[in-house]
């Protein structure tokens, strides 16, 4: 479902805001580095925040993200959220290395536990 220019934007230095879903306060809205597998869209987060309560309860996101070099460009995906541990201490690498040019996340919080999330695309929309 994913276009090839979908794909460069995910793969470039855009942030994406991620919207989920609150039981109790509604839609939540987070901006969040972003990558694809050509796929899915993809993103990294810690077990206990926000974000991953939210997919916990309820695996359906909305993901948009607009081009900086042109803002009348964006895409929004909608799709739901598959979660796992494995691979995602390196992923958060890989994303601090594309948007801080650096070789390891440097927010990395003692005992934090990194969370891959990848999102299949059931819709999406674009301009």
């Amino acid at each position: 479902m994913l276009t090839e220019s979908d794909i460069a934007l995910l793969k470039g230095k855009e942030f994406a805001i991620i919207g989920t879903n609150s039981q109790e306060k509604g839609p939540q809205l987070t901006p969040v580095w972003i990558d694809t597998d050509g796929t899915n869209v993809i993103f990294n987060t810690s077990k206990g925040r926000v974000k991953h309560r939210n997919i916990l309860a309820d695996p359906n996101i909305t993901i948009c993200i607009v081009d900086s070099a042109n803002p009348y460009h964006w895409i929004s995906i909608s799709g739901v959220a598959e979660m796992t541990e494995e691979g995602a201490d390196a992923h958060i690498d890989f994303l601090a290395k594309k948007y801080l040019d650096q070789e390891s996340y440097p927010y990395r919080g003692p005992g934090e536990v990194r969370v891959i999330v990848k999102v299949r695309p059931t819709s999406r929309a674009s301009s």
